[in-house]
Parts: structure tokens; sequence; C-alpha cells
């Protein structure tokens, strides 16, 4: 039990798994009355925070790797984000009993016989659910050992755990990027059959580790004036989260942009129309919103120092990407069943705040069984020297 919390933090967890159940049951009951609508909703959700518990681990296993002062106050915070990705794989199940409602290329009247071999075969019912199962397993597995070491650390005070965790954090990253890229191809591009993009993985990629540090940074900044955080938390170390949002942000921009312009350049019949749908109609718009708010005014404003060591402005630029990643997931998806523009349902805010909330339930469960510093890793003495 961690007595290091501030008072309210029991209400929080407890209000977020009230709004959790109540939401996402009113979201079910909605669905009674068009289930393909619910399950487009559930989908959007499912794949943002599976993604954000995927950037937790992501940032850990980076930590572990190059070290840094920046990670030992958010290293709790990670290790239990990362835990999530238990209650994804069960929230998964729903989705892999309704493929044929989502992928055209599952429903009954899917023309097969006119896909090509390879597609045919990976684009398969069976195949695609033994996929989601192995990346799910992998990401169990990595998180597993990544918090067995980190408990066997704190209890022990070996040294050489940290080689270990080192070890397992280089071939972990490599997993990651490996199954996140199939993933994403799998859950989102698969919506659209017929297009593609090498750089669709990276995207996920770096929108699930922005969106996890921007979380983790709001956290903190809740957490700054309590011991022991308040040991090491700097207008230094918050100056630190801010370069991460700032790398994070320009490297979304940068593959966000890349992809663009090698399709509108290659000129490709199957390429452009992904992009003609989602620069037209009431999609423009959100493509606009993208450009000014998920990276125009955040890219200027983490340019500021000053910005960048006042936590509370930072925390709330933070909340901000956080929307705005959910819309670019939103964007990114849903026009394969909206063309014309977004058409907004009930089920889209219920099911994100309701999976949300369970999320954040069980994140704050696993915040709270330990210490929200690491205990006897060989880099302590020089953080808590550093703060």
């Amino acid at each position: 039990m961690n007595d290091s919390l501030p008072p309210q933090y029991d209400r929080v967890q407890q209000g977020s798994l009230v709004a959790g159940v109540v939401l996402l049951g009113l979201s079910i009951a909605l669905g009674f009355s068009n289930w393909t609508q619910f399950f487009r909703s559930y989908l959007v959700a499912f794949i943002f925070w599976t993604g954000m518990g995927l950037g937790c681990m992501a940032i850990l296993m980076l930590h572990h790797m190059v070290g840094g002062t920046w990670g030992f106050a958010l290293r709790r915070l990670l290790e239990s984000g990362a835990k999530t990705v238990r209650l994804m794989a069960v929230l998964a199940i729903p989705l892999l009993l309704i493929v044929p409602k989502l992928y055209s290329w599952a429903a009954p009247e899917a023309d097969r016989a006119a896909m090509p071999p390879f597609k045919r075969f990976y684009l398969s019912r069976t195949f695609f659910t033994g996929r989601t199962i192995f990346y799910f397993a992998a990401w169990i597995v990595l998180i597993y050992f990544l918090n067995k070491f980190s408990a066997e650390q704190d209890r022990t005070g070996e040294p050489g755990i940290l080689r270990r965790l080192q070890n397992l954090s280089g071939p972990g990253l490599l997993i990651y990027g490996l199954t996140v890229t199939y993933a994403s191809v799998d859950w989102a591009m698969s919506l659209e059959p017929k297009w593609f993009s090498t750089i669709y993985g990276m995207i996920f990629m770096v929108t699930q580790a922005l969106s996890a540090t921007a979380l983790v940074t709001v956290v903190v900044m809740f957490l700054s004036d309590r011991k022991p955080l308040s040991d090491i938390v700097t207008p230094l170390l918050f100056n630190d989260f801010g370069n991460l949002l700032l790398v994070f942000t320009m490297l979304w921009a940068y593959l966000s942009f890349s992809q663009y312009l090698i399709i509108w350049a290659g000129n490709l019949q199957d390429e452009i129309p992904w992009y003609m749908a989602r620069a037209s109609g009431g999609w423009a718009w959100v493509a606009l919103a993208l450009i000014v708010f998920h990276f125009a005014i955040p890219f200027f404003l983490l340019l500021m120092r000053f910005i960048k060591r006042r936590k509370r402005i930072l925390a709330a630029l933070a909340a901000g990407l956080i929307v705005m990643s959910v819309i670019d997931i939103y964007w990114l998806t849903v026009p394969a069943f909206e063309p014309k523009g977004p058409e907004f349902h009930l089920t889209d805010y219920g099911t994100l705040i309701g999976i949300g909330g369970l999320w954040m339930w069980l994140f704050l469960s696993q915040l709270r069984k330990r210490p929200l510093l690491p205990l006897h890793d060989p880099r302590l003495e020089e953080v808590l020297h550093h703060g």
C-alpha cells in the first residue's frame, strides 16, 4: 500500500471505475439499436487506450536502455500504465467476435477471389484472430518480466538486475516495433484493405509514445508536491518532460507529412483516395485541426523554456496533446466508415470515456501497490543529488 498518495486519490480511483462502468454500460445499451455503430466507436477507443498502455511500456524500456533523471519520476507510472495491457487483452475479445461487422474483407459478401493470393491468406478471420492473440501474449510477457525484475530490484537491491532490465529492454523495443506495426495494419489499415503505407505503423508508435508521455506528465504534476516525488521533481525535470513531448510532436509531424508527400508524389490510384477522403468535406476541418493543434501550437509553445518549466502550464499542454491524439486515431480510422465527414455519435464518447475510466482505475490501482520511486537502483543516489 502506498501512503504517499494525496487524500483525493481514492476518490479519483473510485470515480474512474464508476464512470467507466456506467458510460460503457450506457454505450452498450445504445448499441442494441445499432450494434455496427457501437463496435465502430468501440474500435477507436480500444485502439487508443491499448496504445496508451503500449506507449508506457515503450517509454519504460527506453528509460532502462538510456537512463536519465527524467525516467525515475516516471518509472512507477510507466510500469502501472503498461500493466493495463492485460485489461485491453480482455476488451479485445468482443472485437474478435464481430470482425465481419467492421472489416469489409471479412464480410460474407466480400469477393475474396479477387484478392491477391497473399492478401487473401493474410486477411482471413482465423489468422487475424491468431495474430491479435500473439501480439497481446508478447506484450504481456514483456510487461511481466519488466515488472518482475523491477520488484526484485526493490526487494533485494542486487546490482545485476539493472543489466537484466537493459538486456530485456533492447530486444523488447524491437518486439514492440514489429508487433505494433502489424497490429496497426490489422486493426486500422485493413479497414480499407486496398490501401497501404510503410510508415503507418511508425505513426502509431509515435502517437502511443506521445500520449503516454503526456499522461504521465499530467499525473506527475498532481503528485509532485508530496514526498517522495517532491525530492526529485524540479523545474529542470519538467523541462525534460517538455523536451520529450517536443521530440514526439516533431516526429509525429515528420512521419505524417512524409507519408502524405510520398503518396501524393507517387500519384498511385490505390493510395491517393485514402487522403482524398480525409482532406475533403468535414474531414478537412479535422485534418486542419490536427495540423494546428497537434503540431503547430504545441511545437511553438514547447520551444519556450519558461513554459516547459512551469508544471501546470506544461500539464495543460500535455492534456491537450492527449485529446489531439484521440482525434488523430479517429481521423485515421473512422473515414473508412464515414467518408463524407464525421458523424459524431453518443457511443463515440461513451466508449472512449468508458474504457478510459476502466483503464484509469486499473492504472491507479497498480500505482498504489509500489513505492512511487524505485528502491535500490544503482543510479538513484545520483538522481536524488540532482534533485
